[in-house]
């Protein structure tokens, strides 16, 4: 027996199978809902005063029976169209207990949403008749959105039946010639979830609006644990479902990492694509990453975090559309099996250790001319990029965004007073940040773990100033870089009159820049080479002429800052990182006139 669908508890087998039995109901080819169907969901209606749907698709199949409650009932995404721009050539005929025949908002959000062939409703009274009958039809689209079409509301027996079945064909021509431009694609819009913080969902908005999603709604519900099968809750899932059709919402987003079996639970009842905040990061870092090590390393996170979650993937695997949730790996690569999946991850793995090699040989030969490296390193959008590109002129991607770059970039910066250092970019932290991406980015944030020194960027002009940096912390704590000497930055000083001034007393000791304009960067420079001169050692040298190789030596380990010719050979004085320098006592020992390393 075909299933009937949504609230049946407390409905007779007996009245279940005659609701099923709906599925066999006959059409006419010219006719949009019969007679004796309306009436058959009048009379349940009625008997239930509950509304129930059925969707007809265009050749007169029954695809779906679903029952609600007294004012709303879940309507079903059945697309049959794979162009997603199209008329889903699935049209929705649903009962409205209580006696009015008007459609609600929900049903015209839910009309434009689905891209139905029509949506109808029909009034039923106390005694289980048909009070009347309308529908709604699309027509061209204006900005992006298609216009809806309202019918009057008529009596059972003057149904215009075959001139609605003609208003369906006209309605999928009008809204193809209105179809947008390529160029003019709309964003996707979004309903926000979450149970931890308002801040946190604040920045689950930031995040959604980096994706590139229009955020229509947000709702908040503070739990102490987030409920197994459907996260906030059987009754606020079905809420959820009546605010996304209300809202014309693509996706909900939800703040923290759903199961598969929350996932699923979660599209069933609300009716729309269900992602949550790790697949939300995942997106942006997949549309971020420009190199080549970098697209691997969002392949791999993507396809070790969705591999456990294939049985929740309903909507995101289906939907031929795209969009946020759906970039990266692709869908086809989503839907193979684990084992399949398993094969991609080695392969990935594979290729991710061929790099990572090369990586090493080329700091093997940082290290061998011994140039210190600085890292850039703090909240995702508190300006590293910026200052790189005030500090270097490297001209990488920034933009007020969060994530807006990805990949770790490198530049040598001369110092002051000589000699040079490697000041290094890397990828912004943010709170809750996916394991999976932590463990694939491994080999890019080795740059911040690796690093002689970390230059700690702050948003003095967040309110979340301790909080971004408290994360900041136990990230780099996660990648083993917190033994090395740092500098805490403030930079976007010039907004501090949007900032808490007792907050920014809590960071004492941090310098202030504006990377924009470049206030404070002087002082930062020479906070630099203070620290990194604490790393090195300062020796002299007497080398015979005879050996001249060795003051060759020297300069390629250090920095050579005095140069002396007396009878006996050359006086160098050089600074060498410690390590070079106990390297140099060791060999020429017998040269040494000041400064050999501590033992």
């Amino acid at each position: 027996m075909p299933e009937v669908h949504g609230n049946t508890a407390g409905i007779r087998d007996s009245q279940l199978a005659e609701l099923a039995a709906l599925y066999d109901c006959p059409f006419e080819w010219n006719e949009f809902a019969p007679r004796g169907l309306l009436e058959e969901l009048a009379r349940h209606s009625c008997a239930l005063n509950r509304e129930i749907a059925v969707y007809v698709s265009r050749d007169g199949d029954v695809m779906d029976v679903t029952v609600g409650v007294t004012d709303s009932v879940p309507l079903m995404d059945l697309r049959l169209r794979r162009n997603s721009r199209r008329l889903s050539c699935v049209r929705c005929i649903h009962t409205h207990p209580g006696g009015s025949a008007r459609l609600s908002d929900v049903d015209v959000a839910a009309l434009r949403s689905m891209m139905l062939d029509s949506m109808c409703a029909v009034g039923v009274d106390g005694e289980g008749r048909v009070t009347g009958v309308s529908a709604a039809f699309l027509t061209e689209k204006e900005k992006g959105v298609p216009g809806v079409e309202l019918t009057d509301i008529y009596p059972l027996r003057r149904l215009p039946q075959e001139a609605w079945m003609q208003e369906i064909l006209l309605s999928d021509q009008r809204v193809l010639q209105g179809e947008d431009l390529p160029g003019d694609e709309q964003p996707e819009r979004a309903v926000l979830v979450g149970i931890d913080t308002e801040k946190s969902l604040d920045e689950l908005a930031a995040l959604a609006e980096s994706a590139g999603a229009q955020v229509v709604g947000r709702f908040f519900q503070k739990r102490p644990k987030a409920d197994t099968a459907t996260f906030v809750g059987s009754g606020k899932a079905q809420q959820l479902q009546l605010d996304a059709q209300a809202l014309e919402a693509d996706l909900v987003i939800f703040d923290d990492e759903l199961t598969g079996a929350q996932t699923r639970n979660l599209e069933e009842l609300i009716g729309v694509k269900v992602i949550d905040r790790t697949t939300l990061i995942l997106d942006i870092f997949a549309q971020r990453a420009q190199s080549g090590e970098g697209k691997l390393q969002v392949q791999l996170a993507q396809l070790k975090y969705r591999s456990s979650r294939l049985i929740g993937q309903g909507l995101i695997l289906s939907r031929l559309g795209g969009g946020i949730g759906t970039r990266g790996p692709g869908e086809s690569k989503l839907e193979i099996d684990r084992r399949r999946i398993r094969e991609q991850i080695t392969a990935l793995k594979r290729e991710l250790d061929q790099l990572q090699r090369q990586r090493q040989l080329r700091r093997k030969s940082r290290e061998k001319n011994a140039v210190p490296i600085v890292a850039l390193v703090g909240y995702t959008n508190t300006g590293k990029s910026t200052l790189l590109n005030k500090i270097t002129g490297a001209g990488v991607y920034a933009e007020n965004k969060l994530f807006a770059t990805l990949d770790a970039v490198s530049r040598r910066v001369e110092l002051p007073d000589g000699g040079e250092f490697l000041l290094v970019d890397t990828v912004g932290f943010i709170s809750k940040l996916p394991h999976d991406l932590v463990e694939a980015f491994k080999s890019t944030l080795e740059e911040a773990a690796l690093a002689d020194l970390l230059v700690i960027v702050s948003d003095a002009s967040s309110p979340d100033l301790m909080f971004q940096h408290r994360v900041v912390e136990e990230v780099l704590g996660q990648i083993g870089a917190d033994v090395q000497p740092r500098i805490d930055v403030l930079n976007k000083c010039d907004l501090w009159e949007q900032a808490d001034e007792a907050q920014i007393s809590l960071l004492p000791g941090a310098m202030h820049i504006s990377a924009r304009s470049g206030q404070g960067l002087e002082a930062l420079y020479a906070a630099i080479a203070r620290e990194i001169r604490k790393s090195e050692q300062k020796m002299t040298l007497l080398v015979p002429f005879a050996r001249h190789g060795v003051i060759n030596e020297l300069r390629q380990k250090g920095r050579v800052l005095e140069e002396q010719y007396e009878d006996a050979g050359t006086r160098v004085t050089v600074m060498l990182p410690r390590e070079a320098a106990g390297q140099i006592a060791a060999r020429y020992g017998e040269l040494l006139r000041e400064g050999a390393p501590e033992a």
